[in-house]
């Protein structure tokens, strides 16, 4: 079992947070039910919408306000906004949505494995 710190970059590296050699998908975003590699089992733990929150927030306030600050220093033409800003956020959205998730995951297990060490004393 890999410690914390380490749990965390295998999450965002999309890798098993156990031991950071097993693939965390088997899709885009469907998470394989065990690790190929350790044979951690996955089904215990749910993400839920979490991951896609945090997504929309991060990507919605940077494009949010890049086109603000743009609007406001150039006063470009609307469909040029909308040439720049659709594609950038569908790009965020989907380019963060796979690490999120397995920041996600790793934070879990992450915080059930403290509770579990705590609990054994």
């Amino acid at each position: 079992m890999l410690d914390g710190e380490a749990q965390i970059r295998a999450g965002l590296a999309c890798r098993c947070p156990a031991c950071g050699r097993g693939r965390l998908y088997a899709g885009f975003l469907k998470v394989v039910p065990q690790c190929a590699a350790c044979g951690f089992d996955f089904r215990g733990l749910n993400t839920g919408d979490g991951p896609a929150v945090f997504i929309m927030q991060v990507a919605g306030g940077l494009t949010v306000f890049s086109a603000l600050a743009v609007e406001l220093s150039y006063r470009p033409p609307m469909w040029l906004h909308l040439i720049l800003w659709l594609p950038l956020t569908a790009i965020l959205a989907l380019g963060l949505m796979r690490p999120a998730k397995g920041l996600m995951i790793a934070v879990q297990m992450r915080s059930r494995a403290g509770e579990a060490r705590h609990g054994q004393g």
